[in-house]
Parts: structure tokens; C-alpha cells; sequence
């Protein structure tokens, strides 16, 4: 870290343009076999004027680069450009009740860095703050050079406000209730902050990675949640609330929850878990699953969080079996269930596509 606690490179942030973002995208997509000048203004509407300007200014910049040259029809050959994923890099943080998980990843999403540790959501803001800075900078190279940093995105548990980076009563932790989380970390890090839930930051970073259509992604692990992506987009909400899926209630003599109800789907899921019935919980998870399908209409469920990665066949297997009846009942197609790609490092990974999304024309807000 640098004096002053930011990173220096190349600005970013500056070249959040439309016209450069439908550039930058394509290059994206066009992966190591690159894309002429002359596709770009076709794909993008551009002029091949306003193309070569925006490409000499990556190039120089170092986001750009010849990928060799492509045979064209009655003409010279075409150079072709491509992205150059290490000139850019985004700061990915999982900020869990009882650990930290950090990635460093490049313009194309791919994880470069990775760190884990315990951590006690519970310890108070300093000894969280101090966690979160130190294993931001572990998966930091000493001197990124002209690879620019757009900063870090923290996802943790809900309800909170993503648009102004405030915490509301995290469930089981009161304390943090209105506490201003992204201003603190900005000023702790010296670099843009964007606060989300870790539900919400898995589904964008899915979809991200090509998850198409309307689906859920369902997390368990030290609690329940749900991100929801309707349509392409991740919908949070008017005030961040949608996805609050652990807490819907599903029987209300039920068992006391930590939220203060009773009868909530964490609750009774997380209490088959611990007695050891992973069936029970499956089947549980399937039923707010079913609820969720229901009034969604979406087109696939899929799961992940560390309990379900402990046991991926038994919920894949319980969740969509419940799904199944419901389509039997309904006389539709069952939603299918599959375990979500990616892992531990989902959400992670996910809230690093808080701050790349923006640089590529991707609307995650």
C-alpha cells in the first residue's frame, strides 16, 4: 500500500464513458483471438473515427493491445486488439459473521488472488475494519505499476442500504445497525467503496459469468439468502430488501428465529443442519424455494454457501425434488436446481463485479 493508503495506475474510473464501455466490452468478449477496428464501429454504432480514438487512448493507456492481424476481403490485413486483463484489477471482499474472504481479480473477472481468515462479525467496527484493510492488502502485489485498482467491493450479510453504503440491523448483529460502512472502509483503504449484500453480489457476479435469464441463487451458511436476478439485472429493491428469503415465514408455531420471529425457513433450515437431517433441510430449503418459484416465475434456482457446498448432492437432490412436485401439482415445467459455479469464492468474486460492471456498460445498481 503507498502513502496515503491508496494504489496508484492507470485511471480507471476516468474512462467510464458509454462509447468506451461498448468498447471495452467487446474486447472482453472477444478474448485472445481480439477484434478489428472496423467490427467495433460495426457492433457499436461508432464511427471508425470515433473507434480509432477510443482505442489509441486504451492502447496508450495499456488496456489495450495488438492481437496480430486478420485476413480481410479485397484489402490489407486488419489488426486486430484485444484486452489486456492484467491492466486493471478489482478488489473482491466477502465480510461473513465468522470470516473474511478477499480476492484480487483482473478486467476479465479471473481471480488472481486469494486470501481467508476468521473473523468475528460481532468484534466491533475497529477490530472489523483493521481485518477487512489487512487482507485487502495480502492480496495486493507490492507495486501494481500501470494495473490500476478501481477499488473494492464488500458484500456481507443483509439488510442493508447499498446505495449509501449503510448497514441496517445485520440479523444476529444489532450493533451495526446505521453504521456507515462504505465511508469507513474508503477511508480505511483509499480507494472506492461499494457496499452490497452477499446475496445480491453472488447473482451479479453470475450473471457476469453468463447466467442468463431470471433465476435465484439461494446462499447457505451461516445464514440464508437469497439474490435475485429478474430479467438480466439484479433486482435489490426500493430499499435494498428484496431477497430477504431466510425470513419468510413457513410455519408459524415454528421455532424462534434471530431476525425475533418465528417459523422463518433459516431458522427451521439451519436447525435440521444442525441435528445432522441435511434431508429435513433440503427439503425445508425446497419449500421457500417453491414459494419463491411461485411468485417469481424465475428459470432456475441455483445454490450455494458453505453448508450446501459441505453436501451439494443431498440439496441439488431435496430442493429440486420439491420443485418437482410443486410442477407436478401445477402441470408446468420444473424450475431445474443446480449447484452455482464458482464455489467458496461466489460471493467474493461477485462483489468484485460492483466496481468492473460500471467499466464494461454493466448496470449493477
Amino acid at each position: 500500500m503507498r502513502g496515503g493508503g491508496g494504489w496508484g495506475g492507470a485511471n480507471l474510473l476516468a474512462l467510464r464513458s458509454h462509447n468506451t464501455a461498448l468498447v471495452l466490452d467487446l474486447l472482453r468478449t472477444a478474448g485472445a483471438d481480439g477484434i478489428s477496428r472496423l467490427e467495433l464501429a460495426e457492433r457499436t454504432g461508432l464511427t471508425p473515427q470515433a473507434v480509432s480514438k477510443i482505442t489509441a487512448r486504451l492502447r496508450e493507456d495499456g488496456l489495450a493491445a495488438e492481437a496480430g492481424r486478420r485476413a480481410s476481403t479485397g484489402g490489407k490485413p486488419r489488426t486486430v486488439l484485444r484486452l489486456v486483463p492484467e491492466a486493471g484489477h478489482a478488489v473482491g471482499v466477502h465480510l461473513d459473521r465468522d470470516e473474511v474472504r478477499v480476492v484480487l481479480v483482473d478486467l476479465r473477472g479471473t481471480v488472481v488472488e486469494e486470501r481467508r481468515s476468521a473473523l468475528d462479525l460481532g468484534a466491533g467496527a475497529e477490530a472489523v475494519l483493521g481485518a477487512v484493510r489487512e487482507a485487502v492488502a495480502e492480496v495486493l502485489p507490492t507495486g501494481l505499476g500501470r494495473a490500476a485498482l478501481l477499488g473494492a467491493g464488500v458484500a456481507l450479510p443483509g439488510p442493508l442500504d447499498h446505495a449509501r453504503g449503510v448497514l441496517h440491523r445485520v440479523t444476529g448483529f444489532p450493533e451495526w445497525d446505521g453504521f456507515p460502512l462504505r465511508d469507513a472502509l474508503t477511508g480505511r483503504l483509499g480507494v472506492p467503496v461499494v457496499v452490497d449484500k452477499d446475496t445480491n453480489a453472488a447473482a451479479l457476479g453470475l450473471a457476469a459469468g453468463g447466467e442468463g435469464g431470471s433465476f435465484a441463487y439461494l446462499h447457505l451458511g451461516t445464514g440464508l439468502g437469497a439474490g435475485l436476478v429478474i430479467g438480466g439485472r439484479v433486482h435489490r429493491g426500493a430499499r435494498t430488501g428484496a431477497g430477504e428469503f431466510g425470513h419468510q415465514v413457513i410455519q408459524l408455531d415454528g421455532p424462534p428465529c434471530t431476525c425475533g420471529d418465528r417459523g422463518c425457513v433459516e431458522a427451521l433450515c439451519l436447525g435440521a443442519v444442525a441435528r445432522g437431517d441435511l434431508e429435513e433441510a433440503a427439503r425445508v430449503l425446497g419449500a421457500g424455494a417453491a414459494n419463491l418459484v411461485g411468485l417469481l416465475d424465475i428459470d432456475v434456482v441455483l445454490l450455494g454457501g458453505r453448508t450446501v457446498a459441505a453436501a451439494p448432492e443431498a440439496f441439488v437432490r431435496g430442493v429440486g425434488a420439491v420443485l418437482a412436485d410443486r410442477a407436478r401439482r401445477t402441470g408446468q415445467d420444473a424450475v431445474p436446481v443446480r449447484l452455482a459455479p464458482g464455489g467458496g469464492r461466489t460471493v467474493a468474486a461477485g462483489a468484485a463485479q460492483l466496481l468492473l460492471g460500471p467499466v464494461f456498460g454493466r448496470e449493477v445498481g
